[in-house]
């Protein structure tokens, strides 16, 4: 191994030291396994379906998780990832690298939006997996907490390999702050339709968006915004059941975030 690649796997080591890998070959799992302690002295547990990789999450907690995806048969990753990232596992977040032998479209697709971060297609050489392993590792991606989506900000999917422009029109014109707050309120309106369809999940997304308008407010010195922020987080926080959310509570908070919006997101100009 070449020092470049050694220096680069010291650096990531802190960040892979517990890795989950679920595949239902013995032979696949057993080689993946044998793969990562090799790079980083981890430690690896082989798991040979995604209802068994489901089981090992509590007690494993894992920092990384590799899922072998079989369309029509075998593991579904897709399904797998998007269970948990809805779930209450510490390890919700962590890096999922999914692996395909046949990388269709859709099931690439459907891995971006179940909330997979990278992915690799077999046959995979040792610098294809330090590749995505950087990925995850050093340059982590934003968290969405969302209502219909839960996971690493798509823009950056397999950001391994991405050298393009920003996909999103509103990118080239937009703050990071701006683009924030347009997110976050683009959010919290989606939860607000969905309490009685998921609530669980829109409360989740509420608290996420709550926080994050509160630090971009911080640091954008708006202080009215931050105020509005911290009045849906107290109301919140009074909110044991998320299926007890009050509809017209919800509501008035949202639209009292949604005058913060940039003005091209429906925002209303402001007086300061």
């Amino acid at each position: 191994m070449f020092n470049d690649d050694r220096k680069l796997i010291d650096r990531m080591a802190p960040a892979l030291q517990r890795v989950l890998v679920i595949d239902p070959s013995p032979a696949g799992g057993r080689m993946l396994a044998d793969l990562m302690r090799s790079l980083t002295h981890c430690q690896v547990w082989v798991a040979p379906s995604a209802g068994k990789g489901m089981e090992l999450l509590k007690g494993v907690d894992p920092q990384i998780i590799f899922i072998e995806h079989a369309e029509g048969g075998g593991v579904d990753g897709i399904e797998f990832t998007r269970r948990l990232r809805r779930s209450e596992a510490n390890c919700r977040q962590a890096p999922v690298i999914m692996i395909l032998g046949q990388p269709t479209a859709a099931a690439v697709l459907g891995a971006r939006d179940a909330g997979v971060h990278e992915f690799l297609r077999k046959p995979f050489t040792t610098g294809d997996l330090l590749k995505r392993l950087a990925a995850v590792a050093l340059r982590p991606r934003d968290w969405v907490e969302a209502v219909t989506y839960v996971g690493p900000d798509r823009r950056r999917f397999n950001s391994g390999d991405y050298a393009g422009a920003l996909k999103r029109r509103s990118d080239s014109r937009a703050t990071p702050e701006r683009s924030r707050v347009s997110q976050a309120i683009k959010i919290l309106k989606s939860a607000a339709g969905a309490l009685e369809t998921d609530p669980a999940q829109a409360m989740r997304a509420m608290k996420a968006q709550g926080t994050d308008l509160q630090s971009v407010a911080v640091k954008m010195g708006d202080m009215k915004l931050a105020g509005a922020a911290a009045d849906l987080q107290r109301y919140l926080a009074t909110v044991v059941d998320a299926r007890r959310l009050d509809p017209a509570q919800v509501a008035f908070h949202v639209a009292a975030l949604a005058v913060f919006a940039p003005e091209e997101d429906g925002g209303r100009k402001r007086v300061a």
